[in-house]
């Protein structure tokens, strides 16, 4: 089985770019306190680097 980060939105996405949002969004991260798991791929890496200030992450 493949590794699973499970990544939890902390901080409102109100107030940022759009680019930023749409990152969130792509992630399937909606609203505060969500979790989702993800597969740990360099892509979503990538991902969660770009939000790290609104988003914690367990592997």
């Amino acid at each position: 089985m493949e590794n699973l980060l499970k990544v939890t939105l902390k901080k409102s996405m109100i107030g940022n770019q759009k680019s930023i949002k749409a990152t969130l969004y792509g992630l399937g991260l909606t609203r505060i306190n969500k979790t989702v798991s993800r597969i740990d791929t360099p892509e979503i890496r990538g991902m969660i680097k770009k939000v790290q200030h609104l988003v914690s992450v367990e592997e």
